[in-house]
């Protein structure tokens, strides 16, 4: 294999895509929760009749962006291939948004056309500014020439295919999607992410873990979350790995049924979503799952112990951003570790940088580097991290400096390598010139108070501003089993200082603590609510 063709086949995840789809050949390749099953063959044939179908009666050459609203499914993973093929940036939009910040999303990316389905806005209904393609028509419109000459080209060494595509064309730092961040903590932000980025954590993933042929990936992280988007669509797409999709995550009944059915060995998931399954899914039906990564939330030991205990499988926590494709750290089980020197878990922390991915400690003012098991603001690197954000090079600045990825994060890195992340620098709150962590006092309410009720967060903790300390912690539950008094007497015997502790007045009791569709706190909303409830006039500002 010549040197270009190496580069372009594992920078480039739809040369890998194409390769594995042929691999793969008449086994099925991935499925979803409406019965749908796509070998590998059909797949590749799929994409390409897509492919060609958009670029001559809908997409204009000049459309670089084209908006997706999807499901997780096999029509999701066909059409973002599809687009991918045709050297477009597919925009996976977050249908939990609200039709405005939608509507933000799609002006801000330069969106002309949005490709939806039918069935889906029937279920989640929402009004756009561009002119829509329904998939149900796609398929409709293929007809037995564009079939038979999608089966054609499907045939032709990848090699070819790749030059009917002109994919041998497109540089590794090429745009492959846009991925908006959540808003958790502001106006959602486009990230830029290539096919090197995508690419690296395929990579990271090949080097971290045994993969087998009969390993099965169960999708329920929407495409729009960058987890998803690698994890659970490139993941099984360019790897060995199978893709089996469900379109609501905490459809615990039909994500277990799935599971069964398939014989999911991987799972990737958020703590909300693993407590859904915990409690309304039996042994027999998650039983063969082998690995099970979970993270956005910190992952209670509680859960990692009940879970473990029920369906023989202990969740590993792992970390990273959307700005960083966006795996950047994790733990697995031992026996599926590649490098069985040492021991690839350790409690309480993300683990360790992935192959190929570095991280330190600097200290957040001077940037300095600090010491190893010294806190301070934890900072990566590597191929993973962001081309940068659409059109805000100001922003791209601050969080990218020499290559390093500025997370946001306060951790420390210790004598083996473990990553333990102790809060945000958008949750921590400045009280009498001291940095109060709410992720601390957070974990020490979720303890004594239980940290879910029916997979629902109880606890949250947040700030308000104060005219004499600069800032004023705020608890908001769901409702709480014991006086305040008395919950305030056992975070003191639990060694909180003093500062650290809410007052007897700063409880406020919501019908629900917001979350994101991710299952992540909604932490622009969670202040909006404790400037409410305080009765705060001012608009509230970044979490």
């Amino acid at each position: 294999m010549s040197a270009p063709d190496t580069a372009t086949t594992f920078d480039v995840p739809i040369c890998q895509f194409i390769r594995q789809c042929k691999s793969a050949g008449s086994e099925l390749k991935v499925a979803d929760s409406t019965g749908t099953e796509v070998s590998g063959s059909r797949l590749l044939i799929g994409a390409i009749a897509f492919a060609r179908l958009l670029r001559r009666r809908h997409l204009d050459a000049n459309e670089k962006t084209v908006g997706v609203m999807l499901p997780p499914s096999a029509g999701g993973a066909i059409v973002n291939a599809a687009l991918a093929l045709d050297q477009r940036a597919a925009v996976n939009l977050n249908y939990t948004l609200s039709e405005e910040d939608v509507a933000y999303c799609v002006r801000e990316a330069k969106i002309s056309h949005v490709i939806v389905s039918r069935k889906f806005l029937e279920k989640r209904p929402m009004k756009f500014e561009v002119p829509l393609i329904y998939v149900e028509d796609l398929r409709k419109e293929i007809g037995s020439i564009d079939k038979v000459i999608a089966a054609s080209i499907s045939k032709l060494p990848p090699s070819l295919i790749e030059k009917v595509f002109k994919l041998d064309a497109i540089s590794p730092d090429d745009l492959l999607t846009i991925i908006f961040t959540s808003g958790s903590t502001g106006e959602p932000k486009g990230v830029m992410l290539s096919h090197r980025n995508v690419a690296a954590n395929l990579k990271s993933i090949g080097k971290l873990v045994h993969l087998y042929p009969e390993d099965v990936m169960l999708g329920v992280l929407p495409f729009f979350h960058a987890f998803g988007y690698t994890a659970t669509m490139w993941w099984p797409l360019c790897l060995t790995t199978k893709g089996i999709y469900h379109y609501n995550p905490l459809d615990a009944r039909t994500v277990g049924e799935l599971c069964k059915k398939y014989r999911g060995t991987f799972l990737v998931a958020t703590p909300t979503f693993l407590r859904s399954y915990q409690k309304r899914c039996s042994p027999e039906q998650l039983g063969t799952l082998e690995v099970v990564i979970v993270g956005a939330e910190k992952l209670p030991a509680e859960l990692r112990e009940s879970f473990s205990a029920k369906f023989g499988v202990e969740p590993s926590e792992g970390y990273g951003a959307t700005e960083l494709a966006p795996v950047a750290s994790c733990n697995i089980p031992d026996h599926r570790a590649i490098d069985n020197s040492r021991t690839a878990t350790k409690h309480g922390t993300v683990g360790r940088p992935l192959p190929g991915q570095s991280a330190k400690i600097v200290d957040p003012e001077s940037f300095n580097d600090r010491g190893q098991d010294e806190e301070g603001l934890l900072m990566l690197s590597g191929e993973n991290v962001m081309r940068g954000y659409w059109n805000r090079d100001e922003k791209t600045a601050e969080v990218i400096r020499d290559g390093w990825y500025v997370t946001g994060d306060f951790a420390r890195i210790d004598d083996e390598g473990y990553i333990h992340i102790t809060g945000r620098q958008s949750r921590f709150s400045k009280i009498g010139g001291e940095m109060v962590p709410h992720l601390r006092i957070e974990e020490e309410l979720s303890r004594l108070c239980g940290d879910c009720d029916e997979g629902n967060l109880k606890v949250a903790v947040t700030a308000v501003p104060d005219p004499k300390k600069g800032e004023r912690i705020i608890v908001l539950h769901t409702g709480l089993d014991r006086p305040v008094e008395e919950i305030l007497k056992e975070l003191e015997q639990a060694g909180l200082p003093n500062l650290w502790l809410p007052g007897r007045d700063s409880f406020y009791e919501v019908e629900a603590i917001p979350v994101l569709g991710s299952g992540k706190l909604d932490l622009k909303a969670l202040k909006q609510t404790a400037m409410d409830k305080s009765g705060q006039s001012v608009t509230a500002q970044s979490a």
